[in-house]
């Protein structure tokens, strides 16, 4: 590997805030500049080509000028062909790692892009069972469902998703530099089922999976009320924490750390991390959107990528779900 991982980063959709943060974010001055490969709108790859000296594959019509605020079905297709092109890039060992930019999953599936989301995406382009994670701020967490409507949440949730879950997030401590990570996991149901009273799934399967992966040396115990938990993690009772749907995570982490996050794809072949912010069309343009989660998002890419290449594991995680 070269003294930096080589990353790539996509545009996201051009009319939003991704292309700009990238250009604030490289003319910050990092030291990786020379390790990036963009993917997005040719005129801005050349731009950020010649400026920074960084490397680029420019898609769509070379006269493409996307406006800012305003998505189109041009910026669509360049944003769904900047995800395949950068996936086809590190499936050749072209890259170690991909940061993408948001994207607008309107826009999307109006060109025909059939996944509810970028992890998705890359779940189907490189082959394995991905986890949603996020770091970069104060909490670490992982989540066992996310795309999924909030009603069926008990059904999808099964001790292969938990236990994917449980082992994805000791990887990412690990990768991160704790030893030994304190992992604690949400509860379903109010007060973690409050002994069968309130919910009986923590009872009946969660806790008796949590008793076994803690039998094989994770650092976990049972379920515990998640009204509670994300604040013991900040007071450091925990190093990562385990949220069992969407919003029962992604709720503190965004309230918690809403410049500093970053979304982790775990559990595939290749690192990719991600800002945790959409397309803020609102704001598009104006020069107020903010390259810190951004940055975070690099940073957290060149780390994972180091040590995946380290402990001989790409899959960030779910190689673990073999021994």
């Amino acid at each position: 590997m070269p003294e930096f991982p080589r990353i790539g980063i996509t545009s996201g959709d051009p009319a939003g805030i991704g292309p700009e943060v990238v250009e604030r974010w490289m003319a910050s001055g990092p030291e990786i500049e020379g390790s990036v490969h963009l993917f997005g709108p040719t005129v801005w790859t050349r731009r950020l080509g010649s400026a920074y000296g960084c490397r680029g594959m420019g898609l769509g019509p070379d006269d493409y000028r996307p406006v800012a605020g305003h998505p189109d079905q041009m910026g669509a297709r360049i944003a769904w062909e900047s995800l395949q092109a950068a996936a086809r890039a590190c499936k050749a060992g072209e890259l170690d790692a991909v940061v993408t930019g948001p994207v607008s999953k309107a826009a999307l599936a109006e060109v025909g892009f059939v996944h509810p989301g970028q992890t998705e995406f890359f779940a189907e382009a490189w082959g394995g069972k991905p986890v949603m994670a996020f770091t970069g701020g104060r909490l670490r967490v992982a989540l066992a469902t996310w795309h999924v409507p909030l009603s069926e949440v008990p059904s999808s949730l099964n001790p292969d998703r938990l236990e994917r879950a449980v082992r994805a997030v000791d990887w990412l401590a690990r990768a991160e530099g704790v030893g030994g990570p304190r992992i604690g996991v949400c509860g379903l149901n109010p007060h973690a089922g409050e002994n069968g009273i309130l919910g009986t799934e923590e009872r009946e399967w969660i806790n008796p999976v949590l008793a076994r992966l803690k039998a094989s040396g994770l650092g976990v115990g049972s379920a515990q009320p998640a009204d509670s938990l994300f604040s013991r993690s900040l007071n450091g009772e925990f190093d990562a924490i385990v949220a069992l749907y969407h919003d029962q995570g992604l709720g503190p982490v965004k309230t918690i750390d809403f410049d500093r996050s970053v979304n982790v794809t775990l559990g595939l072949s290749h690192v990719r991390t991600s800002p945790d912010h959409g397309t803020a069309f609102s704001i598009a343009g104006k020069g107020t959107a903010r390259w810190e989660s951004l940055a975070n998002a690099v940073t957290v890419a060149v780390r994972l990528a180091i040590h995946a290449r380290a402990s001989g594991s790409f899959r960030s995680g779910e190689d673990q779900l073999r021994t």
